[in-house]
């Protein structure tokens, strides 16, 4: 997971902890919003997966909760944009997440979980 970590950092200008803390809040909102069982397996196989979803869980602002209120993806996008990252920033994190994941799990996995999962899909 470090590796992923670094490159999302050099990408977006993030510290690896801000890095973990965004791939935390992304995993945590599939976990949450996503209703594919392949979500379990993905989270599973890929390394530093649940490391990161305890992380970003134990980090305030309660499941659900974000500046444009209720949950769902704006309340992902909020969390997201509050550590420092733009929609560019947003984006460049969840394709080298996918990319990540799908090294460690395989395409067909994580691409149910991408197509399943409300507001990803564009990301898959």
């Amino acid at each position: 997971m470090q590796e992923l970590l670094n490159r999302i950092a050099a990408e977006t200008g993030l510290s690896p902890e801000q890095a973990r803390l965004a791939v935390g809040e992304i995993l945590l909102y599939i976990k949450t919003e996503g209703s594919d069982p392949a979500i379990e397996t993905m989270i599973e196989k890929t390394p530093g997966a649940n490391e990161a979803i305890l992380h970003a869980g134990t980090q305030g602002g309660g499941e659900g909760e974000g500046l444009f209120g209720g949950g769902g993806i704006m309340a992902l996008g909020s969390k997201l944009m509050g550590l420092g990252l733009d929609m560019g920033g947003i984006s460049s994190v969840a394709r080298e997440l996918v990319a990540y994941a799908r090294q460690h799990v395989g395409s067909e996995t994580v691409d149910r979980v991408m197509a399943t999962t409300p507001g990803l899909a564009q990301f898959g």
